[in-house]
């Protein structure tokens, strides 16, 4: 693990136990490379939003019910990525 993935898994965890949800998994690549596609096919700036929404949504799935951890996040980060790539194809996020 490079200085740049141990800050990264260090930071990650920090937030995970400042929100008390210690042991929650986390893919760091899948996050980030939703980030790249969102900042390279819509805007640099829908990558935070992205990733916010991502987990906002996963969450909503998860505290409902509708589905477990790891079908929540998948699903979420799939329509993300699909979103992202029809605007990158597009040329328009819109």
């Amino acid at each position: 693990m490079d200085d740049r993935q141990k800050l990264l898994h260090d930071w990650t965890e920090k937030l995970l136990a400042a929100y008390e949800i210690d042991g929650t998994r986390v893919d760091v690549d899948a996050v980030l490379g939703l980030a790249g596609k969102a900042a390279h096919g819509v805007v640099r700036p829908a990558a935070p939003l992205t990733t916010f929404v991502v987990g906002y949504a996963a969450g909503l799935a998860v505290g409902s019910g509708q589905a477990d951890e790891d079908l929540a996040m998948r699903s979420a980060m799939a329509v993300a990525d699909a979103l992202c790539a029809e605007a990158a194809a597009d040329g328009d996020p819109a």
